[in-house]
């Protein structure tokens, strides 16, 4: 294992101590653990709280996108490991503003129990909360079996969509069907060229040979769809786009935002020979393209890879995609 860190075991924790000392003007430590990021500055009284959760070694994704806009705060485990249920008690806690709080996050097991644990540590103290899943990962369960699919970096847009909806003034009731609806437009997967190392592991998490790729496969590791040598890049990214477009209507008039997204090694120059595909083909297909997104917005240590993502705008989707937001990894004024 070659990464600059000091001990595997404080790995999360320093990250944590760093990120907050390189932006105290946006993010804070809060609990008794110190496992949960807050907003420097909270979001006004009245305003709906929303707040995420997850294993470390994706930044931006979970801790990165608490901010104005986006989310409130944020519970954080282990290098791909849930955080506890009492770490994302914490976040709900300093997320309340007096109107409740959405419980944005993954659909991964350990996640879940947890949150549904917290949901019910705070629901003693009168904050209510609601829940939705993110499970955009085509590539993991059939569109029959949707509910099954794996969250990826659909999540993305719906701490965007669902961070604006708060700021815009909705109840818990209006956000919580903002971020559904978010996540019902979003679907994603990813292709993977290498392994990543989880620091408490010390070695790679999967092996694959130096000429191969794996269509499909988890942020995590888990199994894609098939493993097979490297193959150009257009072909990839028409693969790609054909599993997303197989389970998602997306032609003439239909507007729709794109993110080709780095799983933590692969470049920006590969990921812009990767849209200038996907743009020219959505495009030929009569549809819009709107604030797309290229770069390291959900990753997985230092995976090479990529997953794209595409998530179908309507009128309202639009409007809150666009509207302001301010956090160390995406600003939009």
């Amino acid at each position: 294992m070659k990464k600059i860190l000091n001990d595997p075991e404080a790995y999360v924790d320093e990250t944590l101590a760093g990120l907050c000392a390189a932006h105290p003007e946006t993010y804070r430590l809060v609990g008794e653990e110190g496992r949960a990021v807050a907003r420097t500055t909270p979001g006004r009284d009245g305003k709906v709280g929303i707040v995420s959760g997850g294993g470390s070694g994706h930044l931006p994704v979970f801790t990165g996108y608490v901010g104005a806009g986006l989310l409130d705060a944020c519970a954080i485990g282990d290098v791909f490991a849930s955080p506890t249920s009492e770490q994302m008690a914490d976040a709900i806690r300093v997320a309340d503003r007096g109107a409740g709080v959405l419980r944005l996050y993954g659909n991964y097991g350990g996640d879940v129990m947890n949150f549904d644990m917290a949901g019910d540590l705070v629901e003693i103290e009168d904050i209510e909360t609601t829940t939705v899943l993110l499970a955009d990962d085509v590539a993991s369960a059939p569109p029959e079996e949707a509910e099954k699919r794996r969250g990826v970096a659909g999540m993305v847009y719906a701490f965007k969509i669902a961070g604006a909806a708060a700021e815009a003034g909705l109840d818990l009731a209006g956000v919580t069907r903002v971020a559904q609806k978010t996540a019902d437009a979003c679907r994603s997967v990813g292709a993977a060229l290498s392994s990543c190392t989880v620091p408490q592991a010390g070695k790679p998490t999967f092996e694959i040979g130096e000429d191969e790729m794996e269509m499909g496969m988890g942020i995590h590791g888990e199994p894609g769809v098939w493993r097979d040598t490297l193959r150009p890049a257009d072909a990839i990214a028409e693969e790609m786009l054909d599993r997303l477009l197989a389970d998602i209507e997306i032609g003439g008039g239909d507007r729709v935002s794109v993110l080709v997204n780095s799983l933590g090694a692969t470049p920006h120059e590969e990921l812009y020979i990767l849209y200038r595909n996907v743009h020219a083909r959505l495009k030929a297909a009569g549809a819009e393209v709107v604030m797309p997104l290229v770069g390291r917005y959900a990753t997985s240590m230092e995976m090479t890879g990529v997953s794209f993502t595409l998530c179908k705008l309507d009128a309202e989707l639009e409007g809150y995609l666009k509207a302001p937001c301010d956090c160390a990894f995406w600003i939009v004024k």
